[in-house]
């Protein structure tokens, strides 16, 4: 009964409420389609104000919160807001913040519009209807994944790429293969321990991008029918240009010199060779005249936030011809420039290492400490936080040597003096350094490539920096490995480096007959050609100053023809005489005011570790001091006596007081201010 009842009053009631239930469906399409209506107008009216909108002025931040109120599921305000912040970014904390923005930008896309992504290329009419929203994917994309690369998260960067070939364009505007490939050798020295993407070797990450790199140019080829119908019969040649760009870098680093050079002439045919790549592959054949010339071209970058290598390597080339000034000039002239933005770390390196090899040794140290206090990013390089900071602590370690070395050399006498504590305290400080330098380079696993072969295009210290720490350790290991070298090296302009690391190894070991057969040998075979009809074993006299006067300076340490040999020290880089523990030959004169202060000057003068000789066949220095009110004025003049060039600076002062220091110095064209 009562299930009847119920029954009979369950139909009785039906009607009332199917007649609810579509009252309640109807009124919900209604607020869907009037959402959808309002959405639609919200998106129109984004879209229009949108136009012309200059995503990097001043109106688009409070243009992008306005496009987020008026509708916050539209990815059009979110893109706008990530632009604007990656554009101003310069640091972490600015690319962290463009991020957040951007990823949501990308999400709301493919939401909406994947589908749109994926018929892209179902016709010509659809990709132009389409064309706006494929523009807007590709600045998400292409902005989100330098935003990844600039925080050092190749993870990420690697997923976004991945997610974009799931599209499997027809044309690959975003150059996937070369993308994989830069972030495959980018991180190669990592393991998949660290980032899942990579392999668990050096050789294993260099062959995957090589594999990336073939597999973007099969893909290339095999779409290029269908895309020159579409887009012309030169349209892949950008594209395979991409390619060739990281094949010549990839091929140079594995030391595939004839490969690096085909792609570097495909690129040059192409108007795309970086002229700062091939100016670094130029630096390590030993080319340095050509490297020296391609560092100076104009190129442009993308962005004025980034490291500009040339700015960095252009001083070390200076610093091997001996143009130590030049290489000041140009640090300096680029830190006022580019400011404390991405690069400037490098920028303070390079300057540290120019007043190092002027002699300038508290600047040197003073720039030092700006770049290791420098939180440096490496934009749009291949260049590491690693080799940043074991390049600052090669150069620190190459200072403390010349502190000590100059110490000894203004005082003949410090060994029974205070003196003797510091050169003490210099040596605590270099054994613990050294101490920290072998922790690196046992931890680098490319330590040979980058360090031991000498001039590899990846690397940041120099060939003379690298010998101040490798003579303290293994020297036996150390002398075979670039007995090895020597016999295997393909690069004819680059063994004489080897050699003389060799014959200065011996020299270290003790066994100074052999050392002095071999500096001799060597001086035949690439100063005076009397060995060799081979020009590429002669050293290019102009670019190889730095070469020229370590030969000559570890040959005078074990030469009967010492005098003659540290004269020609002077002649190639007389800047580095007062560190090396040779004692010169000047013909100085001293004329002009002469009193208590002056005095006291001449006798610190004549304390230093040089020999002041009346022969002519010398540099002929003059010292002149004048004097008005209660100034001095000393105005040094230095004529070289083989190259009869005259070098003259000034210095003021008002009394005594590391005066005498600071004119020996000037005598070998030291530079410094006019005033002390």
């Amino acid at each position: 009964m009562t299930f009847i009842n119920n029954r009979s009053n369950s139909r009785h009631k039906k009607p009332a409420f199917h007649f609810r239930r579509y009252v309640i469906i109807i009124y919900i399409f209604s607020l869907v389609n009037l959402t959808f209506a309002q959405k639609s107008a919200a998106r129109y009216e984004i879209d229009a104000k949108r136009a012309g909108l200059d995503v990097t002025g001043k109106e688009a931040m409070p243009r992008s919160k306005e496009f987020i109120r008026l509708d916050s599921t539209y990815y059009v305000g979110y893109l706008i807001e990530g632009l604007y912040k990656y554009d101003r970014s310069s640091d972490y904390l600015g690319y962290q913040l463009a991020v957040k923005p951007l990823a949501k930008a990308l999400n709301l896309f493919e939401k909406d519009f994947s589908l749109n992504m994926k018929n892209l290329f179902s016709s010509t009419q659809y990709f132009v209807n389409n064309n706006q929203y494929f523009s807007d994917f590709y600045s998400i994309v292409s902005t989100l994944q330098y935003c990844y690369n600039n925080l050092e998260m190749p993870d990420s960067s690697m997923a976004l790429i991945q997610r974009v070939e799931s599209y499997q364009f027809q044309r690959d505007f975003f150059s996937t293969g070369a993308d994989k490939a830069w972030l495959y050798h980018r991180n190669r020295f990592y393991t998949s321990e660290k980032f899942s993407f990579l392999k668990n070797s050096i050789a294993e990450n260099e062959k995957m991008a090589f594999a990336c790199c073939y597999e973007q140019i099969e893909k290339i080829y095999k779409n290029k029918s269908v895309n020159d119908y579409w887009y012309g019969p030169y349209q892949s040649t950008d594209d395979l240009m991409m390619v060739y760009h990281n094949l010549a870098i990839i091929h140079n680093y594995n030391k595939n010199y004839d490969s690096t050079a085909y792609y570097q002439q495909l690129l040059m045919q192409g108007g795309r060779l970086s002229w700062n790549n091939y100016a670094n592959d130029q630096q390590e054949l030993g080319n340095f005249d050509i490297a020296t010339e391609n560092y100076a071209k104009q190129e442009y970058y993308g962005r004025n936030f980034q490291l500009s290598e040339p700015h960095y390597y252009l001083p070390t080339m200076y610093i091997y011809a001996g143009k130590t000034k030049e290489a000041i000039n140009m640090a300096q002239a680029k830190i006022s420039q580019s400011g404390s933005t991405p690069g400037f770390g490098w920028y303070n390196i390079a300057l540290s290492r120019a007043y190092l090899y002027d002699g300038q040794l508290d600047s040197a140290n003073f720039y030092l400490d700006k770049a290791a206090n420098f939180k440096e990013l490496h934009i749009g390089t291949t260049l590491t936080q690693s080799q940043y900071d074991f390049t600052i602590n090669l150069l620190r370690l190459q200072l403390i040597n010349k502190k000590s070395a100059l110490i000894k050399f203004l005082n003949n006498g410090w060994w029974y003096s205070t003196d003797v504590f510091e050169v003490f305290s210099l040596f605590i400080q270099k054994t613990i350094l050294e101490y920290a330098l072998v922790n690196e380079l046992s931890g680098n696993l490319e330590r040979e490539r980058l360090i031991y072969e000498l001039f590899c295009s990846e690397s940041t210290v120099t060939f003379d920096e690298s010998w101040f720490l490798l003579k303290e350790f293994s020297k036996n290991y150390f002398n075979k490995k670039y007995e090895t070298y020597i016999a295997s090296d393909k690069r004819e302009k680059i063994v004489r480096y080897f050699k003389l690391y060799n014959l200065k190894f011996l020299e270290e070991l003790g066994d100074e007959s052999e050392s002095n057969q071999m500096a001799n040998q060597l001086i035949s075979e690439t100063l005076t050609g009397e060995e060799t009809t081979n020009p590429n074993l002669l050293v290019n006299l102009e670019y190889e100053k730095l070469f020229i006067y370590r030969l000559l300076e570890s040959a005078a340490r074990t030469s009967e023809s010492k005098d003659a040999l540290v004269a020609k020290c002077y002649d190639a880089f007389p800047q580095l005489l007062p560190f090396s523990g040779l004692k010169a030959k000047l013909n100085l004169t001293i004329t002009g005011t002469d009193d208590d202060v002056i005095s006291e000057i001449k006798e610190e003068i004549e304390d230093c570790n040089f020999e002041n000789s009346t022969e002519i066949n010398l540099p002929q220095a003059n010292i002149n001091f004048t004097k008005k009110g209660s100034a001095y004025l000393a105005t040094v003049t230095v004529k070289n006596f083989s190259t009869d060039t005259e070098i003259v600076s000034t210095l003021v002062f008002n009394d005594s007081k590391d005066v005498a220091k600071e004119l020996v110095l000037r005598l070998f064209h030291k530079g410094g201010t006019g005033k002390i």
